[in-house]
């Protein structure tokens, strides 16, 4: 087995530096089944954090699914097939009735890309509306709106951002955080206007993970959509992250939230990291921009894809995987709380369902070395967790949805552990 320094060497002199890996000393992973990942010392960790791999690591239903109908046809969309057709029936089952329409993609960017395109052109308008530390994409789109990562191309002429409260940081009452938070809306939605842009849309993820999971103010997402909707604006909801029944108690992260999209963006979870994306939306929008675009995708939700997707699904209603994450986020929030209450050090818990995390500050200061001590404390003792957040200071547990009973123990006891030890 190649050592870490060698395959970084050889990494470098070919994908390149540029590429973050995960921590200080990164980890080579050989193997996975489930919720556990085996390194190429043979050691084995826990994933709390791969949200891709949403029904679990090489899940025994998904790859069958895969296996088989790669062996029987897989072949280019504009040819009929029957099983893609079955899968869109049983996604779309999944949301409101008003979202009735899907167009496929291979990746979350890709989906983002085209619902702003969508946008666009429905609107006539090319402002957008996004949080002030979000990510989205990498296409040169959604570079242009992104403002939680380092990017070479600057904010673009047409987007305004918006900061987006958080309730555990804020001393002020939660009714001023509100009216200062949709003030600051409607001045952006001014600012386009009056720049000659207009409002094409808002893109938000429903549970604002990148930016830390906020406790928002009661009424904050009904504001925003509904003053998107009064400027003429499309409201975008990007459920790469927040999708799929991570939030416990509903499919759908802005059915949990209230968010009411015109729009929903889905990436490489609904194929459990195979290649692929979505973006669903009502007939009416989509009547109307495909009768302006001869509109394909040679391979996205091609047989294999939908085989795949239809397996997600299989297995998550098997398993019975969003009351799942409703129980076990339940309580792992319960025990979040708690280390809240017994450190001085972790501001408040974060989250729902099973994306939850911990909020690190001293004095009133976000900690964002505490954070990253911790993650590094949990890689010891063979848990992975990350950190997010705009000054990278609140932990991310994310883990796959097939995440257990028997497992969450282990990953409490084992953060339990080493908040203890700083």
């Amino acid at each position: 087995m190649t050592s870490n320094a060698a395959l970084i060497a050889r990494r470098n002199r070919t994908i390149g530096p540029y590429s973050p890996l995960f921590y200080t000393e990164p980890l080579q992973f050989v193997s996975a089944s489930g919720v556990w990942l085996t390194e190429a010392s043979g050691l084995r960790y826990l994933d709390g954090y791969n949200n891709v791999p949403h029904v679990g690591h090489t899940n025994e239903r998904v790859v069958r699914a895969m296996h088989e109908q790669a062996a029987t046809l897989n072949i280019h969309t504009r040819y009929l097939n029957e099983r893609i057709v079955d899968y869109s029936e049983q996604l779309l089952a999944t949301f409101a009735p008003k979202l009735d329409r899907v167009l496929y993609g291979n990746s979350g960017s890709e989906a983002n890309e085209l619902a702003i395109r969508i946008a666009r052109q429905l609107t006539g308008a090319t402002g957008i509306i996004v949080s002030d530390y979000s990510y989205h994409g990498t296409t040169i789109t959604l570079a242009q709106l992104t403002t939680g990562l380092k990017t070479r191309e600057p904010l673009g002429a047409h987007v305004r951002t918006l900061r987006i409260p958080d309730l555990d940081s804020d001393p002020r009452p939660e009714s001023e955080v509100l009216a200062a938070t949709l003030a600051e809306l409607d001045a952006a939605i001014a600012s386009l206007q009056e720049a000659g842009f207009g409002l094409s849309a808002s893109l938000f993820d429903p549970l604002f993970s990148t930016e830390g999971m906020p406790r928002i103010p009661s009424g904050l997402v009904a504001g925003i959509v509904q003053r998107v909707r009064a400027a003429g604006g499309l409201v975008i909801a990007d459920e790469v992250q927040s999708g799929f029944g991570r939030t416990g108690s509903h499919m759908w992260g802005h059915a949990a939230t209230g968010m009411d999209p015109d729009l929903v963006t889905l990436g490489k979870p609904m194929g459990n990291g195979h290649p692929m994306s979505a973006v669903v939306t009502s007939e009416a929008v989509l009547d109307e921009f495909g009768s302006h675009n001869e509109f394909f995708n040679t391979f996205a939700a091609n047989p294999v894809s939908a085989a795949v997707g239809e397996a997600v699904l299989q297995e998550m209603a098997a398993e019975q995987l969003q009351a799942r994450a409703a129980s076990l986020g339940a309580a792992a929030r319960t025990r979040l709380e708690a280390c809240a209450a017994r450190y001085d050090f972790v501001r408040a818990a974060k989250g729902t369902g099973m994306f939850l995390g911990l909020d690190f500050a001293v004095d009133g200061a976000p900690a964002p070395e505490l954070a990253k001590q911790v993650v590094e404390a949990m890689k010891a003792r063979h848990v992975l967790i990350s950190r997010i957040g705009r000054n990278e200071s609140v932990l991310k547990v994310r883990p796959p949805l097939a995440f257990g009973a028997a497992e969450l123990p282990l990953l409490l006891d084992a953060l339990d552990d080493a908040l203890s030890e700083i």
